[in-house]
């Protein structure tokens, strides 16, 4: 058994060693860690919701020493990763920059500062969740077992570090959020305030999307591209505008599909479930399918019968 293990090590080895680069990573500096990033993420989330993660007995009186344990602890997991895709950036370009950690230091300082403001913000989804879903009790439901806030405060700050020039660190926290909820948020995607996902399971937001504020999308909905542009080479054009705007307080329900970088949806405007839409309507408008051509009758007696017997 040990000679035939040493047979398929080898045959692997060989196969790695024939692949082609694209896929393979051997080089003197390693990428981001993807076990660091996800406990960074419950770090972030003590931060976030004080009392709610983490040690729930927390009290004004300890709160400075708790939360400055965290912000330090946040700082030290989450700057080295940000240096190793610099690194590994820089090393790509075949031309190392040799300022790569003193501008992880200016990114992760840069994020903990932004933390009072992303922490009013994700109030405002808060208060959303709770303005727009009647089964919601109080606060605590939401922010214990809300799988979109989950998902929305992710991307909250994904998205910064996504606008500060970093791919494989957004990209981390984004699926993650997305394997734990459904909810699958691009972190390059731009999202007002006051952002409200009910239920979310299903809920594809693309990269160049613009959604405004106040704005609520049920489970199943998909923001997406109806195309991608490529050129005389046949290459997708990478960067363009391929995913739909979403103006102020609109409200989109189940399994409705918007594709299109040209394509807004007016302020104030409901999309109905199961649309299906590729241009853009005007403020005010409410957009639903026709009622299908149901056939409702009793059932026949003799398959009420068979029903039982099964």
């Amino acid at each position: 058994m040990k000679n035939k293990f040493g047979q398929v090590a080898e045959k692997i080895v060989q196969a790695i060693t024939s692949s082609p680069k694209e896929v393979q990573h051997f080089d003197s500096s390693p990428l981001p860690d993807k076990e660091d990033i996800y406990r960074v993420i419950h770090d972030i989330f003590i931060i976030f919701f004080p009392g709610y993660f983490g040690h729930s007995e927390m009290s004004f009186e300890s709160i400075e020493l708790r939360i400055g344990y965290r912000v330090a602890k946040v700082y030290e997991q989450l700057r080295p990763q940000i240096f190793r895709e610099l690194i590994h950036g820089c090393r790509n370009e075949k031309s190392p920059c040799g300022q790569c950690e003193k501008a992880a230091e200016q990114l992760i300082i840069g994020f903990l500062e932004e933390i009072p403001a992303m922490r009013e913000i994700l109030n405002q989804d808060v208060k959303a969740a709770f303005k727009n879903d009647p089964a919601a009790v109080d606060f605590d439901e939401i922010i214990f077992s809300y799988p979109g806030l989950e998902a929305v405060a992710v991307y909250r700050v994904a998205n910064y570090f996504y606008r500060h020039g970093l791919r494989l660190i957004p990209r981390i926290m984004t699926e993650w959020a997305h394997s734990r909820t459904g909810v699958d948020i691009h972190p390059g995607a731009t999202i007002g305030q006051s952002f409200f996902i009910d239920h979310g399971t299903g809920v594809v937001i693309g990269e160049t999307s613009h959604i405004g504020n106040d704005v609520t999308i049920y489970q199943g909905v998909t923001l997406g591209a109806l195309n991608f542009p490529r050129d005389k080479t046949g290459q997708i054009i990478r960067g363009a505008r391929r995913h739909p705007t979403i103006e102020d307080g609109v409200c989109i329900y189940a399994g409705a599909t918007i594709l299109g970088g040209e394509t807004v949806i007016g302020e104030n405007s409901i999309i109905g479930g199961n649309v299906w839409l590729t241009e853009s309507v005007p403020p005010n408008t409410r957009v639903v399918l026709k009622k299908s051509d149901l056939h409702i009758s009793p059932r026949r007696p003799e398959e009420k019968a068979a029903a039982k017997g099964a």
